[in-house]
């Protein structure tokens, strides 16, 4: 068996045929069949799950718990986890996501950090009747809204998912006090504050005032080789990394959602030649900007 599983290979494997391409997913755990034991394996998605009327053993990472009453479920990819059920039949809901459906607004800083689903966190929760109400009437609402036929329903299912963490998060043991932050972690701070707060770009005639790290290391008065150790230290990640991902993030966005050319779209970021944000593009997300512009935009599983 596998190490690892996808979201094609979850479907598949519990009965739920093949899903479409794209994102996100929410069904009842009770619409499914739903074998007494899964086994212990990463899956390549992240999984808000409330299950009920189930009694088993729930192992992630080196733990187990045992479950008695209605349950949060937090799955990190990082992190194999395994069910066994003991007695009754499991109900509730599952909400299941990739990374790539996570926007920065819900990354909370970064989901992977959340105390819900960080390695070390707390990815179990036991939930009072009164909150198990409130979390059912947000899975309600994502099962109506993934059926929908609504032009930004995506950007509603993201609320959706961001109010259900939120009073997840009410429910999780409050973090430790924070270590003041180091010099590099405060750069770091600085840097991605400027860096995001260019975007959205709103009109196809302005092109994007800091481009490349040079530019930002001198509006931040730092060194650029000092810029990019801080970066490398705090994110592991490179100043050029972080920008490239804004670039071709908002790039996605004015393609799909736009009516500006590839060569205006180009310009705004900072590309004076069409030919180098098409090569910029194709080495990042795959295909060119007119192919990706063209492809259907399919973002939910719909099973049955």
């Amino acid at each position: 068996m596998n190490a690892h599983e996808n979201i094609a290979e979850y479907y598949q494997r519990y009965g739920r045929g093949t899903p479409a391409a794209g994102q996100v997913t929410v069904y009842r755990i009770e619409d499914v069949p739903t074998p007494a034991v899964f086994p212990h394996i990463r899956r390549d998605f992240y999984k808000v799950k409330l299950l009920c009327d189930a009694q088993g053993i729930l192992s992630y990472a080196d733990q187990h718990v045992v479950v008695q009453a209605c349950t949060l479920v937090f799955v990190n990819p990082l992190i194999p986890y395994s069910w066994e059920r003991t007695a009754g039949r499991e109900t509730g809901f599952a909400c299941l996501f990739t990374e790539e459906f996570i926007t920065p607004q819900l990354r909370m800083g970064s989901l992977a950090e959340s105390p819900l689903f960080r390695v070390g966190g707390t990815p179990v929760l036991f939930p009072p009747p009164e909150v198990v109400s409130r979390l059912e009437l947000l899975f309600e609402q994502l099962l109506v809204e993934i059926q929908a036929t609504y032009a930004h329903k995506y950007d509603l299912l993201r609320t959706y998912l961001q109010l259900l963490l939120h009073e997840s998060l009410k429910l999780a043991p409050a973090a430790p006090a924070a270590p003041p932050a180091t010099a590099a972690a405060q750069l770091t701070t600085a840097f991605l504050d400027l860096l995001h707060r260019q975007f959205p770009l709103a009109s196809p005639h302005h092109s994007l005032p800091l481009k490349n790290a040079n530019e930002f290391a001198r509006q931040l008065a730092v060194h650029t080789n000092h810029l990019n150790k801080a970066l490398k230290e705090t994110t592991c990640k490179t100043t050029t990394q972080h920008i490239a991902a804004c670039l071709v993030a908002e790039a996605k966005a004015l393609l799909r959602h736009s009516s500006w050319s590839v060569a205006q779209i180009g310009y705004c970021l900072g590309f004076e030649h069409a030919p180098n944000f098409q090569l910029f593009f194709k080495k990042h997300a795959g295909q060119s900007p007119a192919q990706y512009r063209r492809q259907p935009a399919v973002n939910s599983y719909v099973s049955d």
